[in-house]
């Protein structure tokens, strides 16, 4: 059985003990650390930068050491300032910035170095970018320990926790696997250290890579950035390196740090209602519905959509989007994979799309429509009409190309269309997909630059500028927009993009909600607080299994003549009652585990409000009745009412009689499920 308390040990056996978690909020001396860290490594015109490269075969610490140097300061907002570090080298025209910003709320400091060529020919050999190179050393007492979780691939064990010690002289290296960021690998890791630690991510939306090197004493060097970068800029080029950030925690408790952490990224990266963060009204918990393979098909049409869309309203489903899914355009025999004409189908949509966001408008409903703009396939406009626009691969399919959003005209163009449609549709959630893994086109691009070889990484860098760039101007010219991040499910959710777009379906791995599903929610929940999956309307235990701040409830044939829709207003409306409680803190109250004979519990905590809940499954293979859960979190003084959704009965307990005796949850049948719902008296 793989089973962990919070981790799956790759080298220890497993630990089931769960330590009492103490309140999330930042500590003087987590303030204090971030502080002195900050100004040690990015205060100032240091000559040993927290970055690292090679320009001309030397360090960068002898390039910089040789350049003029300024800086500027400014304040972004009531919560954050920003520091800009210039270096100008006069000889070959180089100039080196590193953007900070520090924030006065959470113990975090992020970067970007950014390299520009200002001069008049192409500048020396650049190579080995790092965004982050700089070491730390423990005090006495234990080992270093690194926690983290596995990426998606569409497997049970996507977003699989894990757990290492990394003893004397060891190395450990994280990359994804094809382009993709959070493809079978995660770029954000919890590094423990005796009374303490730091939370490391690294925001890059391509291949990226992380190396963890002990040394023989207490020391450890961290190095991460863009994976391959070996090349030369052209005059009025720039590159940049991923972000970089930051989080410094005290204490013993590494889920009180994830805690943390999940409320940084509520506060400052995911996306909001109405505004980028921070303005606007923090985004909250949705109910969608998706047309997909059930109905009417990845070829859909208008009179269709229209038909499912009213049949889940009528029925009185409180639905806050209708999401049209892939295969509304011009698409052929080969369906919905058939990608790079962006028109509504004339046939299917005569009237285009916005005739089913005018219907689903009136009702007081969303509109949302999938795009796949990166990929191209051979015969459709843009192949066809722009092919000085795409990447081929050298070995790749020959009917899939990649659209180079690193080509000025090509982005502009897409910018544009896509911005038409976003109006001309009616379209107020902006979903994009990305079916196809980019590393070996952008490697092809590399190639293509010239036989010497030292254009290694521009393709990658360039594309990865043009993406964010693209989504940022349609985030400028749509202040209300939504956009949903999408690849091949969650295989594109670095930090960069997670603040941009939310991850509203977090795998394609959707065949078995029983058990991959809960623990896809005990992974990802310690790192994203965002995000959303969906089940079929199966019964409690199914539904349960996927709550998430997005869900989606779907039935196979809502049309059906005389079809029972009570119990399904029960599922939805229940997780729409306990919803806005998936949105606060998160600890799991048993070991991570894909085996079929276990209990899987954990708990979500609002301690601003006094309110939280559990939620608890028995496996079908679970021998045992019954399962005693210690709660986390709450306030052992005062008073709290514990109401179980399936029994409709109440309890009053104290906050300390929860915390060390917890409570008994009995569940005779299995597989079987229960909520509980807490609320502190006053």
């Amino acid at each position: 059985m793989r089973a962990s308390w919070l981790f799956v040990l790759l080298t220890l056996p497993a630990a089931c003990y769960l330590p009492y978690a103490s309140a999330v909020l930042p500590t003087a001396d987590e303030m204090s650390e971030a502080r002195r860290w900050t100004a040690a490594a990015l205060g100032g015109s240091t000559t040993k930068p927290v970055f690292s490269f090679i320009y001309n075969g030397r360090p960068v610490s002898e390039l910089l050491a040789a350049c003029e140097f300024k800086q500027e300061e400014r304040k972004l907002d009531g919560q954050r300032a920003e520091r800009t570090l210039m270096w100008s080298d006069a000889k070959t025209g180089l100039e080196v910035r590193c953007v900070s910003v520090a924030y006065a709320d959470f113990p975090v400091v992020e970067w970007t170095v950014y390299l520009r060529n200002a001069g008049m020919a192409d500048t020396p050999l650049t190579e080995n970018i790092q965004a982050l190179d700089a070491a730390w050393e423990r005090p006495d007492g234990e080992e270093f320990v690194l926690r983290g979780i596995k990426g998606d691939y569409c497997v049970p064990d996507s977003y699989e926790p894990y757990e290492m010690t990394l003893g004397q002289n060891v190395t450990q290296t994280f990359a994804p696997e094809g382009g993709r960021p959070t493809n079978k690998a995660f770029p954000c890791y919890n590094l423990a250290m005796p009374d303490g630690g730091l939370i490391l991510a690294v925001g890059w939306p391509g291949q990226w890579a992380t190396r963890f090197t002990r040394d023989g004493e207490r020391g450890i060097q961290i190095v991460a950035g863009q994976e391959l970068t070996h090349l030369r800029l052209k005059p009025g080029e720039e590159i940049r390196t991923p972000l970089m950030a930051l989080m410094f925690w005290k204490g013993s408790d590494p889920v009180r740090a994830q805690n943390l952490w999940r409320r940084w990224m509520l506060a400052h990266n995911t996306p909001r209602m109405g505004a980028p963060s921070p303005a606007g009204k923090p985004m909250p918990p949705i109910l969608i519905m998706c047309t997909t393979d059930f109905y009417p098909g990845l070829r859909s049409n208008a009179a269709d959509e229209i038909k499912y869309a009213e049949a889940y309203i009528n029925a009185g489903v409180k639905l806050d989007y209708w999401v049209i899914d892939a295969g509304w355009y011009p698409c052929g025999d080969a369906g919905w994979p058939e990608v790079g004409t962006w028109e509504p189908d004339p046939v299917r949509y005569p009237k285009g799309m916005k005739e089913v966001a005018d219907y689903v408008h009136s009702k007081g409903v969303g509109f949302s429509v999938w795009f796949e703009p990166e990929r191209v396939t051979s015969g459709t406009w843009l192949a066809t009409a722009h092919p000085e626009w795409v990447f081929k691969a050298k070995d790749g399919d020959a009917n899939t190309s990649l659209l180079n959003l690193g080509n000025t005209e090509a982005r502009q163009w897409l910018i544009n269309h896509i911005d038409r449609m976003l109006t001309e549709q009616g379209i107020d959630l902006y979903r994009q997909d990305f079916n196809m893994d980019p590393l070996a086109f952008w490697r092809s691009g590399d190639a293509a630059e010239g036989p010497s070889g030292d254009r290694q990484g521009i393709s990658e860098n360039l594309h990865v500028q043009g993406y964010l760039a693209y989504w940022d101007e349609l985030l400028r010219r749509h202040p209300g927009l939504l956009i949903d991040s999408c690849a091949s499910g969650g295989r594109r959710n670095d930090l960069e993009t997670l603040r941009r777009g939310l991850p509203l379906l977090r795998s394609d791995y959707l065949a078995e909600p029983k058990y991959t599903q809960q623990c896809q929610t005990y992974g990802l929940a310690q790192w994203v607080p965002y995000f959303g999956s969906g089940a079929p309307d199966r019964d409690d235990y199914t539904s349960r299994s996927v709550w998430c701040p997005r869900f989606a409830l779907a039935r196979s044939a809502p049309r059906q003549e005389g079809l029972d829709w009570k119990d399904y207003l029960r599922m939805a409306g229940e997780w729409r009652s306990a919803s806005d409680y998936l949105l606060g803190d998160f600890y799991p109250l048993t070991p991570y585990c894909l085996e079929d004979a276990v209990w899987m519990v954990w708990q979500f905590d609002r301690p601003e409000r006094g309110e939280g809940m559990v939620q608890a499954f028995r496996r079908a293979g679970c021998a045992d009745e019954s399962f005693q859960a210690r709660l986390q979190g709450l306030e052992p003084a005062a008073m709290y009412t514990l109401t179980n959704l399936d029994a409709a009965d109440s309890t009053e307990r104290t906050g300390k009689e929860l915390l060390e005796q917890g409570i008994s949850i009995v569940l005779r049948d299995k597989p079987g499920s229960a909520v509980f719902i807490y609320r502190k008296k006053p």
